[in-house]
């Protein structure tokens, strides 16, 4: 029996350990940026790749990521399998429900959303091949076929964080941007999947192309239909006599893989397998959101990462860099989507503002188009200098989607106090006994960062004060003053464990003190902060718990984790 050597063992755990560290620092960082993680993990991976660490130091890149070998063949297994539990989390997030909501409109806009850049793609590919970096000896119908079918994906998962993010998932807009791309991906996959069977990945068996793509189509119908009836039989049952969580949670991962080894079987790829599966578990009435929530925190934080920084360890991007090919790649691929679904939305009866708001959030492509560019990659259909367009339009036009909406419909990102909340402004045990002293104690904190007066910052809250005490009950007060000179919101915390009199309407001092300083034209920014921490700080838990902690990083970990 084949076994890894001790040196291989050793490079593997080495390998994933950096692998996943990077990526989760990176990914971390990219949303302190509010960019979307898997951002930072596939820039990761290039720094570790070829791109950059194969660079500096070959024989180290030859160590821990070989291209042969049973461990190359090790770190293969385990990205196939990362990828595989990612899709059934992207299967979790389709609600079928959402497009029988929105009835006729959704669906026009989802066929219109994969039929006018499918054609946009093919006919780019066909008729310019060489454009859009057609590689020699290529079948021009099958890189034709998987162009259309590139282009006119879009990427569920960060279209449904976008919105979350603009406070628009909720809307009667959001609902239907989900529900055509739930629709959009359905049918994206599945025709993926047909072109995968056309490729002949599948290994020599007695199942011809058009059994493969036969019983493609009577998978996904048999799991869409028979699939979810039954999978709703048999998690209250589940419930009732399986330890929570590792019943469901052991039943959704075997589901997945067993779904996962029957597609690979057939000849079309494992993910689309799990990726059915997720949308027939996902939409059971008896799924708990906890244990949904369990599994895509388990995926999205180990798994998903690796996948994505390996992604770097593939091409070197620098290399294969093609400017002409890149710019060519994003630009008919926004112009597929935007006009196919704004076009669709204008004839549906939305205002113009609407439809081009709900093509930019269609537009968004992200992890499934670089999962499409990677097996593309992996089964030779594509080339390297394809594959780096490909992930540059993903990243691209996930990041521009969010602005572009915001533009569109003349959006304000939510405020958080936390984004104007430092180190320096964080007081863990204010000295004070009275409301002047407590806020003479937050204003020198806060005027030093803002680069204001101390003087002037005591005197201008004290007179606000003086008007109306700032208590709002709970143990809570909020101070606040705009100030002339200061460019931006500047926020204070401080924390008396004796309290403070604040004179709250329920009578309590104030254990948690915060000091707002906003600009004197703040557009609104001043009460928006005040909402936040109010929301925030609403229930008795967190009030209780903030007392406990012992720095300023203790206290954003908790706000920030609820």
């Amino acid at each position: 029996m084949q076994t890894l050597t001790h040196q291989e063992i050793t490079a593997m755990f080495l390998a994933l350990g950096l692998l996943l560290a990077s990526a989760r620092l990176f990914g971390e960082l990219a949303r302190r940026f509010n960019q979307p993680a898997v951002l930072g993990e596939i820039l990761a991976g290039i720094l570790l790749g070829p791109t950059v660490f194969g660079a500096l130091a070959p024989a180290w890149s030859t160590f821990l990521f070989p291209q042969v070998g049973g461990g190359a063949l090790a770190l293969d297994g385990l990205m196939t399998l990362a990828i595989t539990l990612f899709l059934l989390v992207a299967g979790l997030e389709v609600d079928l429900s959402t497009i029988w909501r929105q009835g006729k409109l959704a669906i026009n806009v989802g066929v219109a959303g994969i039929v006018v850049p499918f054609a946009v793609g093919f006919g780019a590919a066909w008729f310019v091949p060489q454009l859009m970096g057609i590689e020699a000896g290529a079948d021009p119908l099958l890189f034709a076929l998987f162009m259309a079918t590139a282009l006119s994906i879009s990427a569920l998962p960060v279209i449904a964080k976008t919105l979350m993010d603009l406070n628009l998932y909720r809307s009667d807009l959001g609902m239907l941007v989900v529900a055509a791309a739930v629709f959009n991906d359905l049918v994206g996959w599945i025709v993926f999947a047909v072109i995968l069977g056309l490729l002949g990945t599948a290994p020599a068996h007695a199942l011809s192309i058009g059994q493969t793509i036969g019983l493609t189509l009577l998978f996904a119908l048999f799991m869409l239909t028979a699939a979810r009836w039954l999978i709703n039989r048999v998690l209250p049952w589940l419930h009732a006599h399986a330890s929570w969580p590792g019943g469901v949670l052991g039943f959704a991962l075997a589901l997945a893989l067993v779904a996962a080894a029957f597609t690979e079987w057939i000849g079309i790829h494992a993910i689309f397998g799990a990726f059915l599966a997720g949308v027939a578990l996902g939409d059971s009435r008896h799924l708990r959101e906890r244990t949904r929530a369990t599994i895509e925190q388990f995926v999205s934080f180990i798994f998903a990462p690796l996948f994505f920084a390996g992604i770097g360890l593939k091409v070197n991007f620098v290399a294969q860099f093609d400017l002409l090919l890149v710019v060519a790649v994003l630009v008919i691929a926004t112009l597929g989507k935007v006009l196919g679904c704004g076009l669709a939305g204008l004839l549906s009866g939305l205002g113009k503002r609407e439809a081009w708001a709900l093509g930019f959030g269609m537009n968004a492509r992200g992890a499934m188009e670089i999962i499409l560019g990677l097996l593309a990659l992996k089964y030779g259909l594509i080339g390297e200098r394809l594959f780096v367009a490909l992930v540059i339009m993903a990243l691209v036009t996930s990041l521009m989607s969010g602005p572009l909406l915001q533009h569109v419909l003349r959006l304000k990102k939510p405020r958080r106090f936390t984004d104007f909340l430092s180190a320096r402004t964080y007081v863990n045990h204010i000295q004070a006994r009275s409301r002047p002293e407590a806020v003479a104690e937050l204003a020198k904190a806060a005027a030093a960062v803002a680069g204001l007066d101390a003087a002037d910052v005591i005197d201008g809250v004290m007179i606000r004060e003086e008007i109306m005490a700032t208590g709002i009950g709970h143990g809570l007060a909020v101070p606040h003053a705009r100030m002339r000179g200061l460019d931006r919101p500047v926020v204070a915390v401080g924390l008396s464990a004796a309290g403070i009199d604040f004179d709250a309407p329920d009578g309590r001092p104030a254990q948690l003190i915060f000091l707002l300083l906003t600009p004197v034209h703040d557009d609104g920014v001043q009460l928006e902060l005040l909402a936040d921490i109010a929301t925030v700080f609403k229930g008795e838990e967190i009030r209780s718990r903030v007392g406990q902690v012992a720095s300023f990083t203790e206290f954003l970990a908790l706000v920030r984790s609820g």
